[in-house]
């Protein structure tokens, strides 16, 4: 597989970012936030979830965000959708592009959905048909590809079935999630390579976290294969508020970074980025991502 020479990220900051970071944000400041990785040329920014507040709080003022966005051209501002009631007021704030999420584990979906796998899509069947009627694109995370915190280990195969159902459907691209950071290389080598026995890689994305420090060697490893769609995170803000003990999204600069040292583009500039993080520092205290501290520091012992 030859390496791709240009990569697609999409950032979830604030989204999957700021969901799980026990604050509110007033949607001003989110707006701010998803202006300024605009202009940081990130092509694909997660904005939102129209979720049940009483779940996710920090997702109560996605309308109000969707809508308040100075959109860029050609820029798509996907947000989350649990169900028809999701979608009918994601479609009213301007909605584009939507994503709907399951898991490889029942037990890690029956608390995340309280459904199974099975019965998740199927919830999911008039969502996406709805969608494509109205033009809208639909992306399928699947959480939990490489470990769960209630069942230990999954399995591969139950990775693609789970994608199976998906594709069955009319999902157009697919999200591999290591939702609690236990994945290494070889386990990335390992589902990537089953999955694209089926499916080609523009509709696969591999989504890491850093719980164990590994999320990077697993993108780039990913990037061999021919991956070239990596979910990240500014600063490396986030968790996920159903896996306890999941630290952060792979920061978006530790990536953009390793990538623009490889000689492969992002269209992303790193400076602006660190900016949009610094912004978001700001309102939710200190970042993990490490190339954002490094140029933190980096700046200031610059001469003044």
């Amino acid at each position: 597989m030859t390496r791709p020479r240009r990569v697609t990220v999409v950032e979830v900051g604030p989204r999957d970012g700021l969901q799980s970071q026990g604050v509110v944000l007033p949607p001003e400041t989110i707006i701010e936030f998803v202006d300024r990785l605009g202009e940081a040329g990130l092509a694909v920014i997660e904005v939102g979830a129209f979720v049940s507040p009483r779940w996710v709080p920090a997702m109560a003022g996605s309308d109000a965000v969707l809508r308040g966005i100075h959109r860029r051209p050609g820029v798509r501002y996907p947000v989350l959708v649990p169900n028809e009631q999701g979608l009918d007021r994601a479609l009213a704030a301007g909605a584009r592009d939507i994503s709907v999420f399951t898991a490889a584990s029942e037990t890690f979906n029956r608390k995340n959905t309280n459904a199974g796998i099975a019965e998740s899509i199927e919830r999911f069947r008039p969502v996406v048909r709805r969608a494509r009627d109205a033009g809208v694109g639909v992306r399928g995370y699947v959480s939990t590809c490489f470990g769960c915190p209630y069942e230990g280990p999954v399995p591969h195969e139950k990775v693609r079935e789970v994608i199976r159902l998906l594709d069955g459907i009319g999902v157009g691209d697919f999200s591999v999630g290591d939702t609690i950071g236990v994945a290494h290389p070889e386990a990335i080598q390992a589902v990537f390579e089953l999955l694209l026995r089926e499916f080609p890689a523009e509709r696969l994305a591999l989504h890491a976290h850093d719980t164990r420090g590994t999320a990077l060697a697993n993108c780039l490893r990913a990037l061999d294969l021919g991956i070239a769609t990596f979910d990240t995170s500014s600063g490396g803000v986030g968790g996920c508020p159903y896996a306890p003990g999941a630290t952060g999204n792979m920061a978006t600069e530790d990536l953009v970074y390793a990538l623009h040292a490889m000689g492969v583009d992002t269209g992303v500039d790193l400076n602006r980025l660190v900016d949009a993080s610094r912004f978001l520092e700001g309102h939710v205290g200190p970042l993990p991502g490490r190339v954002y501290r490094a140029e933190l520091a980096t700046r200031a012992r610059a001469p003044k």
